[in-house]
C-alpha cells in the first residue's frame, strides 16, 4: 500500500521537524513524503531531498493548518498514494505507526483511523526510533488499544479526535471532504473534521500500535496567546454546527474574567 506521510510546518517548529524527518527515515522506508509550509515566506535551506514541498501562506487571521493539509493531500494523491497519514510537525512516528495504519486501512478502508499519542516530557528528547517504545504513555483522555487491535468510536468519542496523527484512504478523504477552509490560526478544525466525518457516516476507528510521540514545547493553560483565535474559530464552528467547541478553554477564560457568554456568543471583555 503506497503510503504518504503529510506534515504541515513552520519555521517555529524547525527543530521538531528535523527530528521527525530523522525518525521517519528510520521507520518509513518507501513512502511519499509531503511537507506544506505555512509561513508567509518559506525559510531557506529547509527542503528535504525526496520530499514534495508546497507553500500555503497564512490567511488574514493566521496560519491555515487545515488548508495546508488539504493541499498536501492533493499532492500526495497525485503522486499515487493509497493511504494518507497525517502527522503533526510536533510528532515522532513510532516504529510500528505506519504498519499499524496500513493494516487498519486494509481491514477498514472506509474508516477515519486514529492512533494514540504520547506527550513527551521536556527532558525526553529521543534520537532514535528504537528508543520511543520505552517512552510510551498514551494520553489518558483518549482510547489506547493493544497493538493489532482496532475499535470503532462511539458517537460521543468523535469529540476526542485529534489531527496530531491519523490516516485515511483517498476514497475516505474525498467522502469527508477534507478540512473546512474557514478556520485560520488555532483551534476547531480537528473537531470540525470529526463531526463532518460523523455526519457523513464515516466511522472513526481507534488503532492500536499506531503510536506517535508529541515532542515537548512550552504551553500555557488556558492558551492565552490563542484567545482571539479560539473565539473566532469557535464562532465559525458554532455557525456550522450550532454549538461551541473547546468548552474547557472557554470556561477557563470566562472564570478569569476575559470573556462573557452573551446569548449564543462568547465575547471578549478584556
Amino acid at each position: 500500500m503506497k503510503t504518504a506521510v503529510i506534515t504541515v510546518a513552520s519555521a517555529a517548529r524547525r527543530e521538531h521537524l528535523d527530528r521527525q524527518r530523522r525518525v521517519l527515515a528510520e521507520v518509513a522506508g518507501d513512502m511519499v513524503r509531503v511537507e506544506a509550509w505555512l509561513d508567509e515566506t518559506p525559510p531557506d535551506g529547509i527542503r528535504d531531498a525526496g520530499t514534495l514541498t508546497l507553500h500555503v501562506p497564512p490567511g488574514p487571521s493566521g496560519l491555515r493548518v487545515g488548508e495546508g493539509r488539504n493541499r498536501a493531500a492533493e499532492v500526495a494523491m497525485a503522486a499515487g498514494a493509497e493511504l494518507l497519514v497525517f502527522l503533526d510537525v510536533d510528532c515522532l512516528p513510532g516504529p510500528e505507526l505506519l504498519s499499524a495504519y496500513r493494516a487498519a486501512a486494509a481491514a477498514h478502508p472506509e474508516g477515519l483511523l486514529a492512533g494514540a499519542v504520547t506527550y513527551l516530557a521536556s527532558v525526553q528528547r529521543p534520537y532514535y526510533a528504537v528508543d520511543l517504545p520505552f517512552l510510551t504513555r498514551p494520553h489518558r483522555a483518549r482510547p489506547s488499544l493493544p497493538a493489532g487491535e482496532t475499535r470503532a468510536a462511539s458517537e460521543t468519542e468523535y469529540d476526542l479526535f485529534w489531527s496530531l496523527s491519523f490516516a485515511v484512504t483517498p476514497a475516505t478523504w474525498h467522502r469527508i471532504g477534507g478540512f473546512h477552509p474557514g478556520y485560520e490560526g488555532y483551534g476547531a478544525e480537528d473537531t470540525d473534521l470529526a463531526w463532518t466525518a460523523r455526519a457523513r457516516d464515516v466511522e472513526l476507528r481507534w488503532v492500536g500500535g499506531a503510536d506517535a510521540y508529541h515532542q515537548w514545547h512550552p504551553v500555557s493553560s488556558p492558551p492565552w496567546q490563542h484567545l482571539d483565535d479560539i473565539l473566532r474559530n469557535g464562532a465559525a464552528f458554532h455557525e456550522r454546527w450550532g454549538v461551541w467547541p473547546m468548552g474547557g478553554w472557554l470556561d477557563a477564560f470566562a472564570a478569569a474574567g476575559a470573556i462573557e457568554h452573551r446569548g449564543e456568543e462568547w465575547v471578549r471583555v478584556r
